[in-house]
């Protein structure tokens, strides 16, 4: 579903291609022990609600199952119009209105996500990103509800929910900025040992690529041990190995609690 979305982006969306979405979702029509209707749009009332049985708390009703029909073909014709209206602006109207009008029995988030994905790859022109809207919304659901909620109860005021979709979006960038800043450092650390000529055994690499992804607390020689299966001795002599090649350093202190670091160079 979500490579259909960023792959073929210029494609119109339309309810059959939304069909083929969430039969690829449900493939043996079941959510857990329900039985899901694919291929066409949800019958009955949706609510959201929370809580136990007899003391529910309904966070969002969606509109009757007679106007879904009618409410999804005015927003694939929005959706799919060249309307004059900032593209980030529309991808997070698209996400809300889509999962306001909740035209399925469920599966609605995921692909209101795809949705979403879309929109951003006909922003860019490009089916590839280094960035995850989806992932960053899932990372984030428990504040993603809330502000659904407070929007769809809330008259349908989209100003907040914007505010929060484009942070959310500035959050996403961000974190695949760092992601991708982490890879190649460690790219160019491997790639400067290469150079160099220095050669590490596997418990070495390990242990230096846990360093390099952020290693956290203080790296001892009991640490290494422990997590390269390896003796006191062994993590020791390893240890030693690598700060005399000038990979490694020994921090302040000593004793028992004695502990390294890596040693980053430029290039």
């Amino acid at each position: 579903m979500m490579l259909d979305a960023t792959q073929n982006y210029t494609a119109p969306l339309t309810d059959e291609r939304l069909f083929g979405w969430h039969g690829a979702l449900f493939s043996s029509e079941r959510s857990g022990l329900h039985k899901i209707r694919t291929g066409a749009w949800r019958e009955g009332g949706m609510q959201v609600v929370s809580g136990a049985e007899g003391n529910e708390k309904v966070h969002f009703e969606a509109p009757v199952a007679e106007h879904v029909g009618q409410e999804m073909a005015t927003f694939l014709a929005w959706f799919n119009s060249g309307e004059g209206i900032e593209p980030l602006i529309k991808a997070g109207l698209a996400h809300l209105y889509f999962v306001t009008i909740h035209p399925f029995t469920d599966g609605n988030g995921r692909i209101a996500r795809a949705i979403t994905e879309m929109s951003l790859a006909r922003l860019e022109n490009s089916s590839q990103r280094f960035y995850s809207m989806s992932s960053q919304i899932r990372e984030e659901r428990r504040s993603y509800y809330e502000i659904l909620e407070n929007t769809q109860k809330g008259g349908m005021d989209v100003t907040n929910w914007l505010t929060w979709f484009l942070a959310c979006l500035g959050r996403a960038v961000e974190k695949a900025n760092m992601l991708t800043g982490s890879v190649l450092e460690k790219e160019a650390f491997w790639r400067r040992l290469k150079r160099e000529s220095m050669v590490v055994s596997d418990r070495q690499k390990k242990m230096v690529n846990l360093l390099l992804d952020g290693f956290e607390g203080k790296l001892t020689t009991e640490k290494w041990a422990k997590l390269t299966k390896s003796s006191h001795d062994t993590a020791l002599r390893d240890i030693q190995d690598l700060i005399d090649k000038g990979i490694l350093k020994q921090e302040k202190g000593g004793g028992r609690s004695t502990a390294y670091s890596l040693v980053i160079r430029e290039g």
